[in-house]
This record gives C-alpha cells, structure tokens and sequence, in this order.
C-alpha cells in the first residue's frame, strides 16, 4: 500500500478549503456584532487571542518541537514574517470595510482572488497564459474599470484584500512542505503581537477601549475572536499543504458568495445598476477560468493515462 494516496490527500484538502471559505463567509456578521469596537482594536485582539489559542493547541498536541524547528530557520522566519505583514494588512482593511458598510466591496476583492493567483503563477513561477485564462484576466480588468467609474473612485478594498490574501496563499503554499498549520500560524501571530499589544496599549490609554465596557456579550464575542480567526486560518494552511494551487483558487468561490449575499440582503448595501454589470463581468470571468482549468486538468489526467 502507497505511503501516500493522492485521491484521498485531495480529498481532506477540498474539504479543508470549503470549510475554512465558508466559515470566512460568515465573518461579517460576527464583526458587525463587535461594533462600536473599531477596527485596530478588534485585528489587534485577533492577533494576540490567535496566539494564546495556538499555544494551546500546541500543548495540546505537544507540537513545540516543530515550532521550534521553525523558529531555528531564520530564512523560514523570515518569509512567515512576509506572511504575517500580508495578514494584518488584509484584517485591517476587511474589518474596517465589514464595520463602515463595504461589505459588497469586500466580497468583490475575494471574487478577484483567483485571477491573482493566476497571475502570481505568471509572474513569479513564469508560466505561460492559456487563451481562455488571458480572456479572464480581461474581464476582470474591465470589471474594476466599470466598478471605478461608478464608485467614482478606485476600488481599493477589493484590490487591497485580492492582492494581500492572493499572495499570502502564494506564500503558505511554498512553506507549506516546512511548517505544518499550527506553527505557521503561531509565528505569523508572533511576529505581530507586539504591536498588537501596544495598540490595545494605546487605545486603552485614551479611553477608548470598548472591550468590556460595552456588555457581557459583547465581551464574550471578543473573546472568541482568537478562536474564530484561527480555525479557518488553520483549515486554508491545511488545505494548501495538500491542494494545488489551482484547486486552492476554485475553492476561494464559496467565502465572497456568501459575503455577497450577506452584503446585499442582510445589511441591505447599495447595488445601483453599474454595480452589477462590475460583479457580472467579474462572475463571467470566473466561470471562463474555471470552465478552462477543469478542462486543463482533464487533458492532463487523460495525457496521463495514455500509454508511453
């Protein structure tokens, strides 16, 4: 029997993607609930409750000697720290758009997340374009053209968060062989603690600490938050240790349908009609990257079983 069966290593990957993508979906409704918390003090409490759950975890599952394996690899260090910037960056921006009312905007940027990974494939691994994939990456294009004009202003949230996760994806999947899910996570968190530490400093300083001053549910959806933010982060890391980053990409579909959905018909966003005409020529070119990589990926099975 194989050390390794393929199928099933597929398998638990895809069910790791669509958990960890669909529990993101969600995730506006937790951070309207943190309100009138703002978005420095909720990333800032992310960070820091993530790292007090991972070191759980890592007692739980006597996972400190792997931890410390990373920890003696500055190159590897290094590159988590990379991961950890890219992270931040995307909590602070998605946090603040759920909390002002750019819920719609923000499931945009995960709707782009896959061209991103199609063109980190290009531009940092120098793979060649397929027809289908360039007529993608046009509608795409045009897609932020028409979104710009009617927004009357770039839309930065989406291309903020498409770019940061895209290439933070990119990044976990080249570590991925090295520093298993709880130890990437633990280090990317450790890295931003201590600043995590002194914006609640600060914060609390001048008084505006809402944690604790604005109920007991209140309190205890901030506690949580450390739990929610590293369950599906943990889930992505396991699944991109397992799935190709082309798999990883199609599965990126199920956290902005729901954050959509949730934008549109829960907090009741704006969608005047050049809006929908941006979404639809971004869902076009989903379908077309999708229609196109399914079929690669059977040419590629077929080739494969052909006799040599």
């Amino acid at each position: 029997m194989p050390q390794s069966d393929p199928a099933r290593t597929t398998a638990i990957g895809l069910t790791f993607a669509v958990a960890a993508y669909s529990l993101w979906g969600f995730l506006p409704l937790y951070f309207r609930n943190l309100a009138p918390a703002g978005a420095i003090e909720i990333v800032a409490w992310r960070i820091v409750l993530s790292l007090v759950f991972c070191a759980l975890l890592l007692t739980v599952t006597r996972g400190w000697p792997a931890l410390a394996a990373v920890v003696r690899s500055p190159r590897t260090m290094g590159i988590m720290g990379i991961a950890g910037a890219l992270i931040l960056t995307n909590w602070l921006v998605y946090v603040w758009s759920t909390l002002t009312g750019h819920v719609v905007e923000a499931s945009l940027g995960y709707f782009i997340n896959p061209i991103v990974t199609v063109l980190l494939g290009v531009i940092v691994l120098r793979e060649r374009l397929r027809v289908a994939q360039w007529v993608a990456i046009g509608f795409s294009a045009a897609a932020v053209l028409v979104l710009a004009v009617n927004y009357g202003r770039f839309p930065w949230i989406a291309l903020v968060l498409a770019f940061s996760f895209g290439i933070y994806g990119f990044i976990k999947k080249q570590v991925g062989g090295r520093v298993d899910a709880v130890s990437g996570l633990t280090v990317e968190t450790a890295w931003l603690a201590p600043a995590a530490g002194i914006a609640l400093g600060v914060i609390a300083a001048n008084g505006e600490l809402m944690t604790g001053s604005a109920g007991t549910w209140h309190a205890v959806l901030i506690g949580l938050a450390g739990v929610i933010t590293a369950i599906p982060l943990l889930l992505f890391a396991a699944a991109a240790r397992r799935l190709p980053l082309v798999t990883l990409g199609l599965t990126q579909y199920f956290a902005p349908v729901l954050q959509f959905l949730i934008g549109v018909f829960v907090f009741q966003e704006d969608m005047p009609i050049a809006r929908w005409i941006g979404f639809a020529l971004v869902w076009v070119a989903l379908v077309i990257l999708t229609v196109d990589m399914l079929r690669h990926q059977r040419g590629m099975r077929r080739a494969s079983l052909l006799p040599v």
